[in-house]
């Protein structure tokens, strides 16, 4: 029996009925990519396990890229969505169809940006592929094309992601209480 991690609260979506609805996600993209070439950019470093697992689970041909980001701003100082590309694309994607995975859309502030910067590369088109949708906490709209579960106003990790850089290895989400841990 595997002992749970000090903070963890409960878990919400269980191991199983994440790759399950990663699977079916992923047949969603397959059918809307089908003949097509498709170039998953996942966003470092929460999205790289449910990138891994997207892309195994996606029946086409896909080519894969990262990127980093930096957040700053409000408690740091300056204002709050402030955002700038830490580690860019190694790759081009100028007439690419294009799916942005992240490990989570959160009050929207970096996916926008990353759109509006990804669009000025000219790409065929480009789609948002989210593990976790909180629309709660959304302060600007993006449109999210895929997700897998919509989440709660709670602190969670697993799949992704992280509290101090610890639990984005387990295969389940969880909430977390960060006080406790």
């Amino acid at each position: 029996m595997t002992t749970t991690p000090p903070g963890i609260e409960r878990v919400l979506f269980t191991e199983e009925q994440v790759s399950a609805r990663i699977e079916e996600v992923a047949a969603e993209i397959t059918a809307k990519f089908r003949g097509r070439d498709l170039k998953l950019i996942g966003v470092l470093k929460g999205s790289v396990f449910f990138l891994t697992a997207l892309a195994r689970a996606i029946e086409i041909p896909v080519k894969i890229d990262f990127l980093a980001i930096s957040s700053f701003g409000g408690n740091s100082g300056g204002p709050p969505g402030m955002v700038r590309i830490a580690k860019d694309l190694d790759e081009p994607i100028q007439d690419e169809d294009v799916l942005l995975v992240e490990d989570i859309v959160d009050t929207g502030f970096t996916t926008r940006y990353l759109l509006q910067t990804l669009a000025g590369r000219a790409p065929r088109s480009i789609a948002i592929c989210t593990l976790l949708d909180r629309t709660v906490r959304r302060i600007v709209q993006v449109p999210v094309d895929f997700r897998c579960f919509e989440l709660p106003d709670r602190f969670v990790v697993g799949c992704g992601l992280d509290h101090k850089q610890l639990y984005r290895n387990l295969g389940y989400i969880a909430v977390m209480d960060p006080e406790k841990s």
